[in-house]
């Protein structure tokens, strides 16, 4: 699989041409809406086996292999060049499929408004096949310990037809907002503890869930002990009844992170305690703060390389977003940027008429525009170039997989990249 990035008077036939492709190939890999609009700086994935590269100057053999990770023996006879010829600059090489590792990839579903939509049924559809696990968001814990739970619909059917475990997610929330109290209720009084694992247990095994995933936030710091007896408990009860436990973690640099939102997270606890967790290594950049990327990949770097010091690599999921967000400019306190799928970013840019740029740092695409009421938009969002990156570091610290926030967006590439990475994990 190739990632080509769109330069200046390409057209899909010119770039089709340069890999040996159909252009409608292209086209449907990446749904592309308007084939013949193609944006400066767009990350599109070409559907071929293996890719190809371009010598560039000082580039020989040797270094072009240690680059892609084969000899250079190898490489010299696959393209049928003699071993000790100097390379001609702009010289086509052909590299083949790197070997594949397995991982595992969850993704929540949220749905909104009570219900269901046609569309994001269809979306967990198509995704399901790339997935592990799928995960409904969320049965809201009460505090006597009952549960409201969120519509299903053929979300149980979708799971079992893909082979994807089923995963019961539980959250303190109440009135749209992670409670503090509600979950000290839930951790503290033994009887409503109770009450609540019963309940879990028997809504699992009613619908189907073998999974049962605890995403618990905003605690109070004091209660970070028992959240993790907690957890001790809810382990033992629910792997009696054959059923796995894991848990939701915000992204924290250290054991001693302050903040609501991460003092109660105990790492090393949790990584002994469940079968895995996902760290939600996504929300720098929010639709509540200034623009910037969502997931900067030396941000996640940080709270990956921390975490792996603390708990088994085999048992973290990396948290992915499949979102970006649009921001008005200047960003003023208290305004909220409007969420958009990776390829409404790419609509937005090509309808403005601006090029997409790319910053190295964070690993991520961005552009400005003007929209027609004068105000300055900043977009950020994710490509098939940020999430490589992102799968890359997956392999780089042996990571159990990755899990994303949320379906319902579109991202294709996100897809063909993790089978072209990948081989995907099914129970």
């Amino acid at each position: 699989m190739q990632i080509h990035v769109v330069e200046a008077n390409q057209t899909l036939t010119s770039i089709a041409s340069r890999y040996d492709v159909n252009p409608n190939t292209i086209a449907e890999a990446n749904e592309l809406p308007n084939p013949n609009q193609l944006v400066v700086g767009q990350a599109l994935v070409i559907p071929i086996y293996g890719e190809f590269y371009w010598v560039q100057s000082g580039d020989s053999l040797y270094s072009i292999g240690q680059r892609f990770g084969i000899s250079y023996q190898e490489l010299a006879r696959i393209n049928r060049i003699p071993i000790n010829l100097p390379l001609r600059i702009g010289l086509r090489l052909y590299i083949p499929q790197r070997p594949k590792t397995n991982r595992e990839f969850n993704a929540y579903v949220e749905p909104t408004g009570g219900t269901v939509s046609e569309a994001l049924e269809n979306s967990a559809r198509r995704a399901a096949p790339y997935l592990t696990y799928l995960s409904p968001f969320a049965y809201l814990a009460n505090a006597d310990g009952s549960l409201t739970a969120p519509p299903l619909n053929q979300f149980p059917a979708i799971a079992e037809a893909n082979r994807n475990t089923l995963v019961m997610v539980i959250a303190n929330q109440a009135g749209g907002q992670f409670s503090s109290e509600l979950a000290h209720t839930l951790l503290t009084n033994q009887q409503v503890r109770q009450t609540f694992l019963n309940n879990i247990v028997q809504e699992a095994k009613r619908v189907g869930f073998w999974d049962v995933h605890f995403d618990l936030e905003r605690l109070f710091p004091r209660d970070r002990e028992a959240y993790n007896q907690f957890l001790r408990i809810a382990r033992d009860r629910l792997h009696q009844e054959g059923l796995m436990i894991s848990t939701a973690l915000a992204p924290k640099t250290s054991a001693t992170q302050q903040g609501e939102w991460y003092e109660a997270h105990d790492y090393a606890a949790h990584g002994e305690i469940v079968d895995y967790v996902v760290i939600m290594t996504y929300e720098w950049g929010y639709s509540g703060g200034p623009a910037m990327a969502v997931s900067p990949i030396n941000s996640v770097r940080d709270v990956l390389e921390y975490a792996i010091t603390e708990i088994p690599a085999n048992k973290i999921f990396m948290g992915q977003n499949l979102y970006g967000y649009d921001w008005t400019l200047p960003f003023v306190q208290g305004t909220t940027a409007r969420a958009i799928s990776p390829q409404q970013a790419i609509r937005i840019a090509a309808d403005q008429g601006v090029a997409i740029e790319y910053d190295e740092t964070a690993q991520a695409p961005f552009y400005r525009y003007t929209a027609n009421d004068g105000r300055r938009h900043e977009v950020w969002f994710e490509d098939a170039r940020s999430i490589q990156a992102k799968f890359d570091l997956v392999k780089e610290l042996g990571l159990r997989g990755v899990s994303y926030w949320k379906l319902g967006l579109s991202f294709p590439q996100n897809w063909l990249l993790i089978t072209d990475n990948f081989d995907i994990a099914k129970r």
